[in-house]
């Protein structure tokens, strides 16, 4: 689940992380009065969606009358932003962060994540902060500083201060470094976060730090014991049918082909999406229905399926090992005759009652292709897709 930037800076307050002074706004009028209580001659308008490359997209703009801020913050508010991270339809900007402006001396880059293959900890700084990061990444990575934190002991100060000598801080920086990288420690493990990102860090012009921006993702399973932050996430930057499928409890992300997939397992789905691939195809969605679902929940896996106009062909892929096919197969009929379906489906069922559910989908009367071979299967729903297109 990420978190907007005014809401991870509100947590970065709360553990003692410098942050510019700002608010939040959902209207024009709401921004006026976030510039009027910080006072000053002008002030940050920063679109508030979860997505990166914001400032070279038009997200972040410096005003300086109230007017200006008046159009900055209406031209944004109600509309999408597209970045190079996002799809070509953006994201929407329903709030607006309205800050103080930093004078700026040097931008540096520090992050916190997890590092699945040392199964550590690993914090990353860079003197090459700012808006191009991912190029300091793809083209010098050596200038991409890294130390890992040791599970039992956690991040240790020596770490901390050897980024510190590493970007070039010095005298009291080197202190307030320490403890601001600290304190986002405790912040990342307390929290249960996957990510928490500062780009930049800047050293303002009186030679403090601040927090310029703040990135904050957390782990979706710690979500039942992090109920204050989950109450923050925000589904509308979400995709809609993303949205729906949780509702369902199915696994659900949106691609860009036109070969739909409907799968039992995380795993057994990667491997089908890979297959449609070998065979020339493209997926339009990952779709998982879990191990012991239901003919509820294909039904509506279905409906999600074909919401998406891009598709034009359908591979089920199951192996009944909890499931019952033959249950699988009812939950496929019952879907294929609620939503009038149009377009092809090709079936792969294995496992327990496969051979009941495959004469379920024959004796249907319904325009199913079924296959014992998955091979088959992808090769067949691939040849149905192209001919549809």
């Amino acid at each position: 689940m990420n978190l907007h930037e005014y809401q991870s800076k509100k947590l970065f307050n709360d553990y003692g992380i410098p942050v510019p002074l700002g608010y939040p706004a959902r209207s024009v009028q709401e921004a006026v009065e976030a510039a009027t209580s910080l006072g000053g001659d002008a002030w940050m308008v920063k679109a508030q969606v979860h997505a990166g490359g914001r400032g070279k997209a038009g997200g972040v703009k410096k005003v300086k009358t109230f007017n200006d801020l008046e159009q900055v913050a209406g031209s944004l508010l109600g509309t999408r932003l597209v970045t190079h991270q996002t799809t070509q339809r953006g994201q929407p900007i329903n709030e607006v962060l309205i800050e103080s402006p930093t004078s700026i001396a040097r931008e540096l880059y520090l992050a916190i994540v997890v590092d699945r293959a040392r199964r550590r900890v690993g914090v990353m700084a860079s003197e090459s902060g700012g808006m191009d990061i991912e190029e300091v990444a793809a083209h010098t990575p050596e200038k991409i500083l890294t130390v890992f934190a040791e599970p039992v002991v956690g991040l240790q100060p020596y770490q901390c201060r050897r980024l510190a000598f590493a970007l070039h801080l010095r005298d009291r920086q080197i202190q307030a470094f320490t403890t601001m990288l600290l304190n986002l420690y405790r912040l990342f493990v307390e929290k249960d976060c996957s990510l928490v990102e500062v780009n930049p860090l800047v050293v303002a012009s009186d030679g403090s730090l601040l927090a310029l921006d703040a990135k904050i993702n957390i782990d979706d399973n710690a979500l039942i014991r992090q109920t204050a932050l989950e109450a923050l996430h925000d589904t509308t930057q979400e995709d809609d049918k993303e949205n729906h499928a949780k509702a369902f409890g199915l696994n659900y992300i949106t691609l860009q082909g036109n070969i739909g997939c409907m799968v039992n397992g995380a795993g057994l789905a990667m491997a089908t999406m890979d297959l449609i691939k070998l065979e020339g195809g493209a997926p339009a969605n990952f779709l998982d229905v879990g191990g012991g679902t239901t003919a509820e929940k294909v039904a509506e896996a279905f409906k999600l399926i074909v919401s998406d106009d891009n598709v034009k062909a359908i591979l089920v892929n199951i192996f009944g090992g909890i499931v019952r096919c033959d249950l699988i197969a009812q939950g496929i009929i019952q879907a294929v005759a609620e939503v009038h379906l149009s377009i092809p489906v090709v079936v792969r069922l294995e496992g327990t009652n496969a051979e009941q559910g495959r004469q379920l989908l024959d004796s249907s009367g319904l325009a199913i292709v079924a296959e014992n071979d998955l091979t088959k299967a992808a090769q067949r729903v691939v040849q149905l897709a192209q001919a549809a297109s």
